[in-house]
């Protein structure tokens, strides 16, 4: 049997001396503990050693796709093909289909043959002469360096740093274009204040400025290609009753000169913004789609290149941007930030603030496997991006329609949960409120009620009492009220006869208070 083994160094054929080892797979380490067990197991047959970096690069490439190289390819011929009746030990199982496709040599892949492998790579070493130990670490530095930009597929599009350059002086332009108009129009305003709100566009004002100069020039001049006609009448009809102050010919001049440098700045913002966008939807696609390219672009400044931002997580790229925030944050111990710059997608910026929050996170999850596709990735095109972004702008929906669902009621799931009962709580007006007359307090209204529930008591508990004393005395004047009394007066007597004679007492001073009470109250009514 003989094996192909691929190095950094080149392509080495060895020959197995002992076929049945390789059955015991488990203790074939064994054997190649020393380097004399191992030239007895195995024996090299041939070495072909690259050239250079190139081709060690190209047969690294062509072994990673399972293609046949044409230094293999050589090889195969030349040593292989000779012995065609050997079977030949390929590490790899779809390398060994493409051989005997073309070669016409039968292959083997086996658990053995790649313990095997693993085997002879502890003792290459010694079993490959004539390569020193330090010549074979440096190429395979060199090939693992050549084989990850081969990977990464490095070229000039998806350089990053112009990107960082172009965003950041895009902003600087943005500051110096605020500064330029505010002082533009804070000058001119002392000549022409009307003007000012009037035209509320920077660029058309400073055009305006420019072409007009002196305010008395405006009934003569043609403005319908910078504004609208209606605009045009109204410039011109305050130009005449203007409470501006008079300018000479160097101000104007002056001021046009800043108007012209206002308006080159904005034209070559906007050249840098498409400038801007173009490299976007060239070096990063998904992420374009995903939050847009001014977002997209101050993320990568952030973090440095897009391979950086890359590496950070998702939670990361969320408060990318908000740090001064975050470890204020945690260090007053209140809720951390739930966004930074991507706050400005378009996605986090049409949502309302209650789901501004979940959006942000979902935003940031789909964005960082945008931008790791965008850097490391083989394909330029957006589609992931694109369906990453209909996935959350359904999702977004579905967010917004549910708080709709709650107030009204229309989806069954929903209305069946939180059923809306109403609960009518009325309320009796109380007029006592709007009263003026003095109210008596309470204990002298509750003696008073006493006082009406007892008055047809206490005669008869009187009579009761008195007939005890003097029964003879109140016999005579007594039987003509008995003989009038109803019945149920009656049963009251026969009632009270049956308590016993220490209630009696009691009720008997009860009754006698309230009399002298009611004496009182007579007496003071017969005195009003």
């Amino acid at each position: 049997m003989l094996v192909l083994f691929e190095t950094a160094a080149g392509y080495a054929i060895f020959k197995v001396l002992d076929e049945s080892k390789l059955q015991q797979v488990n203790s074939l380490y064994k054997e190649f503990e020393t380097p004399e067990k191992a030239n007895k197991i195995v024996k090299l047959k041939h070495f072909e050693k690259f050239q250079d970096t190139t081709e060690a690069l190209a047969a690294a490439t062509a072994l990673v796709e399972g293609k046949i190289g044409k230094s293999l390819k050589k090889v195969l011929k030349k040593v292989v093909a000779k012995e065609a009746h050997e079977q030949l030990a390929i590490s790899d199982a779809k390398l060994g289909g493409v051989i005997k496709e073309k070669m016409d040599l039968s292959c083997v892949h086996s658990p053995a043959v790649s313990e095997l492998m693993r085997c002879i790579r502890s003792q290459m070493e010694s079993l490959i002469s004539g390569l020193p130990p330090k010549e074979i670490s440096a190429m395979s530095l060199g090939l693992a360096h050549s084989l990850s930009r081969y990977k990464l597929k490095f070229s000039p599009d998806k350089v990053d740093t112009m990107i960082v350059q172009a965003i950041s002086l895009l902003d600087d332009l943005d500051k110096e274009l605020n500064n330029y108009i505010m002082r533009c129009r804070e000058w001119y305003g002392w000549h022409f204040p009307e003007l000012g709100k009037i035209i509320t566009d920077n660029l058309a004002y400073c055009k305006t400025v420019r072409h007009i100069g002196d305010r008395t020039n405006v009934a003569g001049s043609d403005l319908s290609e910078i504004i609208p006609e209606e605009i045009e009448a109204e410039v011109k009809l305050a130009a005449e009753i203007s409470m501006g102050t008079e300018v000479s010919e160097e101000d104007i001049g002056n001021i046009r000169h800043l108007c012209d440098q206002v308006i080159e700045i904005s034209e070559y913002r906007a050249q840098l913004y498409d400038y801007l966008k173009n490299r976007m939807m060239a070096i990063a696609p998904n992420l374009t789609v995903m939050v847009g390219e001014l977002v997209g672009a101050r993320l990568i400044s952030h973090a440095g290149s897009l391979l950086n931002l890359a590496k950070h997580p998702a939670s990361t790229v969320q408060i990318l941007g908000a740090e001064k925030a975050l470890f204020r944050a945690l260090k007053t111990r209140k809720d951390t930030p739930k966004y930074g710059l991507i706050y400005h997608a378009s996605l986090v910026g049409q949502t309302t603030a209650k789901n501004k929050g979940k959006i942000s996170r979902m935003l940031a999850a789909k964005a960082a496997l945008a931008i790791r596709y965008d850097a490391l990735g083989e394909d330029t095109n957006a589609e992931m991006g694109a369906e990453n972004r209909a996935k959350l702008e359904a999702r977004l929906r579905q967010l917004e329609e549910r708080g709709i669902r709650r107030i009204s009621g229309t989806g069954k799931a929903m209305a069946k949960a939180d059923k809306y009962q109403h609960k009518s709580e009325v309320k009796i007006y109380d007029p006592s409120g709007e009263s003026t007359i003095p109210t008596t307090s309470k204990k002298r209204k509750f003696e008073e009620v006493e006082e009406e529930a007892e008055e047809p008591v206490t005669p008869v508990v009187k009579s009761k009492k008195a007939k005890k004393e003097t029964v003879t005395q109140e016999e005579e004047a007594t039987t003509s009220a008995a003989a009038e009394e109803p019945p149920k007066k009656k049963k009251k007597k026969k009632r009270v006869a049956d308590e016993p004679e220490e209630e009696e007492v009691v009720t008997v001073t009860e009754s006698a208070e309230k009399k002298k009470k009611k004496k009182k109250k007579v007496k003071e009514e017969e005195e009003d």
